[in-house]
């Protein structure tokens, strides 16, 4: 590919990267305050899905933003739990987390196992925002759960892995609530309102 310029001095390439950085920013801008808390700064994430990549995650989301603190996770298996939340611990004392001012906060009431896990963590009042790193066909019922308890979340792709299942992941939504929510790959909106109303 040829960075071709386009007589002002500035590459394509160069042009496309400035755009991206400056849509992200301000994407990210517009939909920070819907993030937090009534009342705080903070920004209390609760985890399902303690495997490698959840664990991963948390560990992105500590070293991303200022004022994170992990403060619930659950999953099936109790070993995944405590790995995690043994790493997490071991992650606050991290020099460029503490320098962010995040931390880690898991008591052992706050880590949850077995299959009700995920409802535990998303409607825990500590948390007001959830990731979701469990296997894929467990995620409609948890997209589900965590928009009808008001959460906002981060999801692995892919959302689903049956026809039943994407949809479940709108039902609980209206359109109000809809603002902000992205994917990838992007689709039409006539395709995303025909998956809707299936």
């Amino acid at each position: 590919m040829t960075d071709n310029n386009s007589g002002n001095g500035q590459s394509r390439r160069t042009f496309l990267k400035t755009a991206a950085v400056a849509g992200a920013a301000l994407t990210a801008e517009a939909l920070a305050p819907a993030v937090y808390a009534a009342g705080s700064d903070t920004i209390k994430v609760g985890l399902v899905g303690c495997g490698g990549r959840g664990t991963d995650a948390c560990n992105n989301v500590l070293h991303a933003a200022k004022g994170v603190k992990i403060v619930a996770v659950g999953d099936v298996f109790s070993n995944h739990v405590k790995g995690s939340r043994s790493r997490l611990i071991d992650l606050a004392g991290d020099d460029e987390v503490k320098k962010l001012g995040n931390g880690v906060d898991l008591p052992e009431d706050r880590c949850y196992t077995g299959l009700d896990a995920y409802k535990k963590v998303i409607n825990n009042p500590e948390v007001n925002y959830v990731i979701l790193a469990t296997p894929p066909g467990f995620r409609p019922l948890h997209i589900e759960e965590a928009v009808t308890a008001g959460k906002n979340l981060f999801t692995e792709k892919p959302v689903g892995t049956d026809g039943p299942g994407i949809p479940r992941c709108w039902r609980p939504t209206t359109p109000r609530s809809r603002r902000g929510c992205t994917s990838r790959p992007a689709r039409s909106a006539a395709t995303r309102a025909a998956t809707s109303r299936r």
